[in-house]
């Protein structure tokens, strides 16, 4: 699969960018025309479905652990610092590492020789950018916590864009890069990155790295190339690095208060817009101006939009409900033990059965955490009415009183069938809003006509009946048609006859 989609990504660059012909690739690779058109026609193979991370190296995980150790020997004495010997005894004894003490070693020197290092400075070409996420304290809805933020600076430029997020992740990552591409008025061509698992899924030798899949997709979709980053060496994009300490202190201090995300980003965007003005030192002119020159050699946006989404396929559960990061949500019952594939959005949760989107729910962020909707469970509880005082989707549904107004009568004359009869109502909520069958609920006591189909007559359009309604104007022809007035005596005739037997 990785290989694949590595091929279908040179095709398009070469095609689509480079210029390469067509029949050049075909003798190449000695494919079929079709699905050289396929290629070129998609973004990322149909049916593609994304893989899990390969684990890092032993001793990857502990890379921080270290640096913490010897971060904190700064403050102590020499004579009292950790050597590499002591840091892996104290990783194996109190982490439980399992490697050796010889990548232990290797590892303090290297972290030892980074604070020793000296940088040379680098020349920043019109059209490169560089990405990184910080984090922050924010108060949002009355709470203080901490938020993630998108950065992606333009070394040339000087331009940035900034956007708050719940957490970094692949999702967030996608949703980053299309909001910051349409920020900037196109794609850069190439783009900097550290190692995080949201882009690498293993890190090879050198500057080669196994590319997760968001990330192949991501860059199938818009073309740019990538730049890694060596492990540790976070100068290597030491704009977006100061970027995003820029962020921190003047976005972020003091702590913003809002009332959700939405309102923190596009107080974001607007400080990013006001920074457009500013003019750097040594720079002829101001990030505005210096931007126009980047857009130049920009790859220009894909005509398609990009599903920023993460998707994952499952099975749903016996209670109607689909697990996606940590949280479950509802589908219709009639899905109930069928697969489907989840795809979660920064803002949403879509679950597609068979290519169709049978529920949408608002993300949730938090974990172990559960959402319902009623209306994909009232099927079921048609077929089951002595349910529906205990069905936990319907716990916190609070409909407007005429509903149980409703609920009384058709239970006071139909019994038990009145709560199905009921149900049947709330059904019509499948394909009508809230707003349109309450009024229809509230004609119908009007008229005292409780049943389902007397409801649903008022749901129906007035005005198509009007607009039926047989005219002569027009049809002059018709006027000369005498309709003689019925017999009544036959009908007479018939009552008689039939009072006789």
């Amino acid at each position: 699969m990785y290989h694949d989609m590595i091929q279908w990504l040179e095709i398009r660059r070469r095609v689509l960018v480079e210029g390469v012909s067509k029949r050049q690739i075909l003798r190449e690779t000695g494919m079929h025309w079709t699905t050289l058109e396929k290629i070129l026609a998609h973004g990322d193979p149909p049916g593609y479905r994304a893989r899990q991370p390969r684990p890092k190296p032993k001793i990857g995980a502990y890379l921080d652990r270290i640096a913490q150790i010897l971060h904190s020997d700064k403050a102590l004495p020499k004579k009292q610092r950790h050597t590499a010997k002591r840091i892996f005894e104290r990783l194996r004894d109190e982490e439980s590492y399992g490697g050796g003490y010889t990548a232990v070693k290797d590892a303090v020197r290297e972290l030892r020789r980074h604070g020793r290092e000296v940088f040379v400075p680098l020349v920043h070409r019109p059209g490169e950018a560089q990405v990184d996420f910080g984090y922050a304290l924010a108060k949002v809805a009355g709470r203080l916590r901490r938020v993630a933020f998108f950065v992606a600076a333009l070394p040339y430029s000087d331009a940035m864009f900034v956007m708050a997020f719940e957490r970094e992740c692949t999702e967030t990552f996608s949703e980053g890069h299309v909001q910051g591409f349409e920020f900037f008025g196109g794609v850069p061509r190439r783009i900097s990155y550290d190692n995080s698992r949201v882009m690498v899924s293993k890190i090879l030798q050198g500057r080669d790295r196994r590319l997760t899949q968001g990330l192949l997709r991501l860059k199938s979709h818009y073309l740019f190339d990538h730049h890694f980053c060596r492990v540790r060496r976070p100068n290597e994009k030491g704009v977006v690095e100061g970027t995003v300490k820029y962020a921190r202190l003047n976005y972020f201090v003091p702590v913003p208060q809002v009332r959700d995300l939405e309102e923190l980003n596009r107080h974001l965007r607007e400080r990013c817009e006001e920074d457009l003005g500013r003019r750097l030192r040594g720079k002829a002119g101001t990030k505005r101006e210096l931007l126009k020159e980047d857009q130049a050699s920009f790859l220009p946006l894909p005509a398609t939009a990009f599903e920023a989404c993460r998707r994952a396929s499952t099975t749903v559960s016996s209670l109607s409900l689909v697990r996606f990061d940590g949280n479950d949500y509802s589908v219709p019952v009639r899905c109930a033990h069928h697969p489907v594939v989840a795809k979660g959005f920064v803002d949403r949760v879509e679950i597609a059965r068979g290519g169709e989107v049978v529920a949408t729910h608002r993300r949730i962020w938090d974990k172990e955490q559960v959402s319902l909707d009623p209306i994909h469970y009232l099927a079921l509880l048609e077929r089951k009415p002595g349910a529906l005082d205990h069905a936990r989707p319907l716990e916190d549904w609070n409909l407007p009183a005429c509903f149980g107004t409703l609920r009384r009568r058709l239970e006071a004359e139909l019994g038990g069938d009145g709560t199905r009869e009921y149900i049947g109502v709330l059904r019509l909520m499948e394909k009508h809003p809230l707003s349109a069958l309450r009024r229809a609920v509230e004609r119908a006591l009007t008229v005292r006509a409780h049943s389902r189909d007397a409801v649903a007559q008022f749901l129906l359009p007035r005005e198509p009946w009007r607009a039926t309604t047989f005219r002569l104007d027009g049809r002059d022809h018709l006027r000369r048609v005498k309709v003689a007035a019925p017999d009544l005596g036959a009908y007479r005739t018939l009552l008689t006859q039939g009072s006789q037997r």
